[in-house]
């Protein structure tokens, strides 16, 4: 008899706050092709005043629970359940395929420099209204967006890239201050991976977004020191997106118009210091695409 080959197990962390009508879809694409015991999937129920846990136990995967709504806890417990490298956090509202899963963990073998990989965006517009379709024609095609880890829902990482996020300082933009950690050549966007992402289904949900998205910048710049690398968007590359495709003049208004308003609604709470309100999206909680 041929010895048994022990394939590496990738763990799943996934932070759960009251997120029952969309986990089970998570969990469904992350399952259908696994083999047994592939994938080591841990869902962290925090705070949680729905079903989000029977919803996780319903498809065998271990959870774990606490009380407190916090994702920087959920991760923190995830992470010390968790049981193997690479590791994925994966936010309970996205969609991502076994395969996916395959895709963002075969380059983290510790053959190169690659530290921590991310999905291609697959997002949800076709019924979204019209501002909201113009914001995320120009959102998509910034260099800083394009490049990113952030905004994408699902991070794999090696584990010394583990030990690096689990350093950076408690912020609101946590997803951005991970990307930030890792230089060019640490990082990269896997185009086999796609996570399948829902985007705001009204102009209010975007503007909220927004909001929340420029409190979290300017919370990280005060961190991270003038300094740090940026995630701000510059009139040059507004300029270089309308130059290159001009019919998007009418959307890269759209996009300075909603930019300059959360801004603008941002600066009380960035005034009181105040990094905590998270101005949570439920739109993307429905179970339609």
């Amino acid at each position: 008899m041929e010895p048994s080959i022990l394939l590496p197990v990738t763990s799943v962390v996934i932070p759960a706050h009251n997120e029952a009508r969309v986990l089970g879809r998570l969990l469904s694409g992350l399952l259908d092709d696994a083999r047994p015991d592939e994938l080591d999937i841990v869902v962290v129920a925090n705070g949680c005043t729905d079903e989000t846990e029977s919803v996780a136990r319903a498809h065998g995967v271990r959870v774990v629970t606490t009380p407190v709504p916090s994702k920087r806890e959920a991760l923190r417990l995830g992470d010390r359940a968790a049981r193997g490298f690479p590791r994925l956090y994966v936010d309970a509202d996205v969609t991502l395929s076994t395969a996916g899963v395959r895709a963002l963990t075969a380059p983290l073998d510790g053959s190169g420099t690659l530290l921590a990989t991310a999905p291609e965006r697959d997002l949800a517009l076709a019924d979204r209204p019209w501002a909201v379709r113009l914001y995320y024609a120009v959102w998509t095609r910034l260099p800083h967006v394009r490049a990113g880890l952030f905004g994408r829902g699902v991070i794999a990482v090696t584990e010394e890239g583990n030990d690096r996020i689990r350093s950076l300082p408690a912020v609101m933009a946590d997803d951005l201050a991970v990307s930030l950690a890792f230089a060019d050549d640490e990082r990269a966007v896997v185009a086999g991976a796609r996570a399948g992402i829902q985007t705001p289904r009204t102009f209010a949900d975007l503007l909220r977004r927004r909001v929340r998205a420029a409190t979290g910048i300017h919370e990280w710049e005060q961190v991270s020191g003038s300094g740090g690398p940026s995630a701000r968007t510059t009139v040059g590359d507004l300029v270089g997106i309308v130059l290159r495709e001009p019919w998007l003049l009418p959307a890269a208004t759209v996009f300075v118009g909603v930019t300059v308003l959360a801004r603008g609604r941002a600066r009380p709470a960035i005034r009181a210091g105040d990094y905590t309100t998270w101005l949570r999206d439920d739109s993307s909680r429905a179970t339609g695409s």
